[in-house]
């Protein structure tokens, strides 16, 4: 899952990057108003951390570019600032949840994962698509009963396909939701097609074949 962290605070930027990098999140810093704006007009994000006082400008006015977007994007707003107004207003423009500072990191990810779990797979620990299950809190993915064997990013290529099952997700937006803005940088993104390939040949091999269906040209979608 990629992550955008919007704080000026570079030492707490870090701790919660390198803390939630751990857990296997993808995560992506800015430390002022004016990057996290150009990041979130470029980019898209499974869930962003924003704090509200920013060199430059207030994250209230990131919410409301997302919701001008009408991005589906997770919003946690972590700050200092605890007053009871600045929690609703945050809420009401659009965030999911509200951290005051100081915070536990282990809370702070217990936070993103409910958050996620809520939008994308309704409040469930345990994701199904006909005989394939998939339980989120170990990662562990079973089809008929037997594990299969994933690495970690066939594992997230087969969550952000699923996640999307109803539209074709480009090359382009696999490419950087599994490397975030280094996608950017690559002079091409044919490493999707082998991850795809190793993730369709797995998938086969247990039973599962032909739920990722490829449209020349444009992309892949999941079949159940």
């Amino acid at each position: 899952m990629k992550l955008l962290i919007i704080e000026d605070e570079k030492e707490l930027s870090n701790s919660i990057a390198n803390f939630l990098s751990q857990e296997d999140y993808l995560c992506e810093q800015a430390y002022t108003y004016e990057e996290a704006m150009i990041k979130v007009q470029v980019y898209e994000y499974e869930c962003i951390l924003v704090d509200l006082m920013l060199p430059g400008g207030n994250g209230l006015d990131i919410l409301r570019e997302l919701k001008k977007k009408n991005s589906n994007t997770g919003v946690i707003i972590i700050s200092a600032k605890d007053s009871v107004d600045d929690k609703v207003l945050g809420l009401k423009i659009g965030a999911d949840d509200y951290l005051a500072k100081p915070f536990y990191l282990s809370e702070l990810s217990m936070r993103i994962y409910a958050l996620m779990r809520r939008k994308n797979f309704s409040n469930n620990n345990l994701l199904q698509s006909n005989e394939m299950t998939i339980d989120l809190l170990s990662k562990e993915v079973k089809i008929f009963d037997r594990t299969l064997e994933l690495t970690k990013t066939e594992y997230e290529l087969l969550l952000f396909l699923i996640e999307n099952k109803k539209r074709i997700v480009s090359k382009n937006a696999i490419a950087e939701h599994l490397t975030g803005d280094m996608a950017d940088m690559m002079s091409d993104h044919n490493f999707v097609y082998a991850h795809i390939k190793n993730l369709k040949a797995k998938l086969a091999e247990a039973g599962y074949k032909d739920c990722i269906k490829t449209f020349y040209g444009t992309g892949y979608k999941w079949t159940e």
